[in-house]
């Protein structure tokens, strides 16, 4: 039986500095509630924040799921009045989300996305139909979160308080469907309080190995933790060793697990177009539909592996859905676009920014440039995190880049020295890059080294594809005519 369709929020964007302060156990006094869009941003920014964090200590202990349940509690428990989608992966979480998302809405469902991280604007992560939260509907929502963690447990986490005042947003507003990314890992992110649909999960390499373990299988176990008993979970194609992990885990819970290619048909190539130019098309058979040569709306050889486990995850839902149809699915993936997923953000100098910020993630992009941006030749500016693989990261940029500029986002404490960074490549590759003290410099230095038909690709974290989307556009607006 088709859900009945619920208005959507307002859209809106602000301003944001990042925080400073040490973490640790809040004080038990109870402090005065931000008023203003940027005090709660501070406050925010003043909680625990993992992704920021040099050291995590990844236990039961640290990232506690019952905390999370009694801020949840405190609110109403909102995540019961909502349907969801949970989606968990090392890369194409992001873009799998929203290739669900966008069919989804062109199926006439009002659909909420929780996804992260942002790029400017941490209001980039609440959306209800690809309007992220307006700044003083945010504002409300996280004096009320806020709130309810100051009675609930006052050491609740920047992402707790972000994953909360999502699920009490999609609440509000009644969504039809809301589709969840997980933050890190799957068993212990503060998004696995939910009871989903289904379950997608996107690709799994060696990511975040100082948290989530150092082989491929502990990974895989950490993401397998999204499974839930009798809901099914959809995998793109994985390793044989991951694969075996998800499998023996789907087997233990009773979670009906389908992997793309195994348990269901799927095959793709790349083809060419005159109004689609390169790209790539995939055929898709499952037990209600069959897609065959449907072009994957985002570039990329990797994007045909999300694109299939986003339709199945979808078609899955014809079974109980009316309101859901292959036009509305063709129409949606056609609409589909992700911002900070080589992105083209300058026409000339052509800039794209990417923020691939691991070995897999950036091996694509620099294929995947190959395939589909012609150029003569590319500077890549490249920063990234103390904490990645970044020898083998140093050694994937070389695929594409023939020229490197290294730097550093400034809001990033985890950002590695560039100077590092240099010293590493030369020792790696025999070569010296140069090496800027932030992306406008780097970025000046960059647009003196290129030419009409050059490439200039930002890439490493996507804080780096942040700061460099936000200083392009206060040079555009600067570029504007005061009227």
């Amino acid at each position: 039986m088709a859900t009945t369709r619920k208005k959507k929020a307002s859209g809106g964007a602000g301003t944001s500095k990042p925080g400073k302060k040490a973490p640790g156990k809040r004080s038990s006094k109870t402090t005065a509630l931000p008023r203003t869009y940027s005090t709660v941003v501070r406050h925010l920014l003043d909680r625990t924040n993992y992704e920021r964090l040099r050291v995590v200590k990844y236990d039961e202990k640290t990232f506690k799921l019952d905390r999370m349940r009694k801020l949840l509690k405190k609110l109403g428990n909102p995540q019961d009045d909502i349907r969801c989608i949970h989606i968990a992966g090392t890369v194409g979480k992001g873009s799998t989300c929203s290739m669900i998302s966008n069919m989804l809405q062109h199926c006439g469902y009002t659909v909420g996305a929780f996804t992260s991280p942002h790029l400017i604007e941490v209001t980039e992560r609440i959306a209800i139909n690809n309007e992220q939260i307006g700044q003083a509907a945010f504002t409300s929502l996280m004096r009320e979160v806020i709130q309810a963690a100051d009675q609930a447990d006052r050491n609740a986490t920047y992402f707790e308080l972000l994953t909360a005042a999502a699920l009490k947003h999609f609440a509000d507003q009644a969504v039809d469907m809301a589709v969840m990314e997980v933050g890190l890992g799957g068993r212990l992110d503060s998004t696995n309080v939910i009871t989903p649909e289904l379950s997608v999960i996107t690709k799994i390499d060696l990511d975040h190995m100082h948290i989530l373990g150092s082989t491929i299988e502990s990974i895989a176990a950490e993401k397998a933790g999204i499974m839930k008993p009798g809901i099914p979970c959809y995998s793109v194609p994985q390793t044989p060793e991951v694969t075996t992990v998800l499998r023996e885990h789907a087997e233990s819970i009773d979670c009906p697990l389908h992997v793309i290619g195994e348990d269901i048909e799927f095959s793709s190539r790349v083809g060419m177009s005159d109004d689609l130019g390169a790209h790539t098309r995939v055929c898709v058979i499952s037990e209600t539909s069959q897609f065959m040569h449907l072009p994957v709306p985002l570039p990329g050889e990797h994007q045909a592996a999300n694109c299939a486990a986003a339709i199945s995850a979808v078609t899955h839902l014809k079974k109980t859905e009316s309101d859901i149809d292959d036009g509305g699915i063709y129409r949606g993936l056609a609409a589909t676009t992700i911002p900070g997923r080589m992105e083209l953000v300058w026409k000339q100098p052509r800039i794209i920014v990417d923020g691939a910020h691991n070995p897999i993630s950036l091996t694509t992009l620099m294929r995947s440039i190959g395939s589909h941006t012609p150029y003569d030749s590319m500077v890549c500016i490249f920063g990234c995190c103390e904490d990645k693989d970044v020898s083998t990261m140093l050694d994937n940029l070389a695929i594409g880049g023939d020229k490197i500029i290294f730097t550093a986002a400034k809001g990033q404490p985890r950002a590695m020295d560039p100077n590092d960074l240099n010293r590493a490549f030369i020792e790696q590759r025999g070569k010296s890059c140069q090496v800027a003290s932030g992306i406008e410099e780097a970025l000046e230095i960059a647009a003196r080294a290129v030419s009409r038909d050059d490439l200039i690709c930002v890439t490493g974290s996507f804080y780096l594809a942040g700061e460099t989307k936000a200083h392009l556009a206060r040079l555009e607006a600067k570029r504007q005519p005061v009227n």
